[in-house]
């Protein structure tokens, strides 16, 4: 019994050892360490997610992402970079190598999984597509909206939820496509379409954007499609995919830990063997993903944990004034669930 007992616990130890070894590295990030800083594509300007004002300085719940990448490789959130991309740019932008990882609004799908060749590193933002409609129109449903003219973008989830939706209810549209956002509103504000449909977080962010001071708009009630929004990395290179997907379920995690950027210098004086693991006091956690120890302790410093991001940049005090929702914590009944750190 004794010999079994010792046999077991000297697998779990090589079992252990092993998963403290990062996976080898691949081109990516190889590159990035070298190059010494993170590119990342971002939206062209949504109000909340990914926004450059007239200094050209992002903010956004996605560009925190990105800054937070940015943190765990270089211990620095200025060592995050963006590039601006329409629906259509972003992907031909990964493949190509232009980017790092998209941070940009990006729907996850089967397709873009596997024929696109791209690894989904988690959900930053549960969504839905909805529909967008000047007030004075007096439309209360999509289901009004039959023979309507809508605005949508090309290349995206949303045009073909919305070919979708009509065919589903045997109704009729004709879609006005624009790729550049702006462009796309501006035909929308001067009245070329009778509505507007995009995630349901992106209405709001234009409302309270772009289209500020062009008239009163109504989100239409509807949801027609789950739009899990979130990073995109290329095949191939495990430790970079490793990365990003830890960096975006460490935020949540320092959330449901109650670790915050306020009180994090606190909580590294705690007995509690999970915080100290997870702020590397304990070492092993940075190891296993081939950066500093200490990666976890500087993204809640740097950026704070999940919450105070969402709060920050969409929440409830901001001009989008989004509710948690599905966002909130799983004990808040959200959907948001770390991965557990062990």
């Amino acid at each position: 019994m004794f010999l079994k007992t010792l046999a077991a616990a000297a697998a779990f130890s090589a079992v252990a050892a092993v998963a403290a070894v990062p996976a080898s590295a691949g081109q990516t990030f190889d590159a990035v360490k070298a190059k010494g800083f993170v590119q990342c594509a971002v939206n062209t300007g949504l109000a909340g997610f990914s926004f450059s004002d007239s200094q050209g300085k992002w903010t956004g719940l996605d560009v925190d992402l990105c800054r937070a990448i940015a943190v765990a490789m270089f211990g620095d959130s200025e060592k995050a970079k963006f590039t601006p991309t329409t629906a259509q740019q972003r992907f031909v932008a990964l493949q190509s190598g232009e980017v790092d990882v998209i941070t940009r609004n990006a729907t996850q799908t089967l397709l873009r999984d596997t024929s696109l060749g791209f690894n989904m590193a988690g959900v930053n933002f549960y969504d839905g597509q909805g529909f967008m409609v000047p007030t004075k129109s007096n439309i209360k449903s999509a289901k009004d909206l039959n023979g309507a003219t809508i605005c949508v973008q090309p290349g995206t989830t949303t045009e073909l939820n919305l070919a979708d939706y009509f065919r589903k209810n045997k109704m009729t549209f004709k879609p006005v496509l624009i790729e550049k956002l702006d462009e796309l509103l501006q035909a929308y504000a001067a009245g070329r379409c009778d509505s507007y449909t995009t995630d349901a977080s992106g209405l709001a962010a234009v409302r309270a954007g772009q289209l500020s001071g062009k008239g009163e708009h109504t989100i239409l009630p509807e949801r027609i499609s789950k739009e899990p929004l979130g990073p995109l990395v290329r095949h191939g290179d495990d430790q970079w995919f490793d990365l990003v997907k830890w960096t975006l379920i460490g935020m949540i995690e320092a959330e449901e830990m109650g670790i915050t950027s306020k009180n994090v210098d606190e909580m590294l004086k705690s007995d509690d063997p999970a915080i100290k693991r997870f702020l590397g006091v304990t070492p092993g956690y940075g190891k296993a993903v081939g950066v500093d120890e200490k990666w976890m302790y500087n993204i809640v410093k740097q950026i704070g944990n999940y919450g105070e991001s969402f709060e920050r940049n969409v929440g409830k005090d901001t001009p989008l004034k989004l509710e948690r929702g599905q966002n909130a914590l799983w004990t808040n009944g959200g959907l948001m669930y770390a991965i557990p750190f062990r």
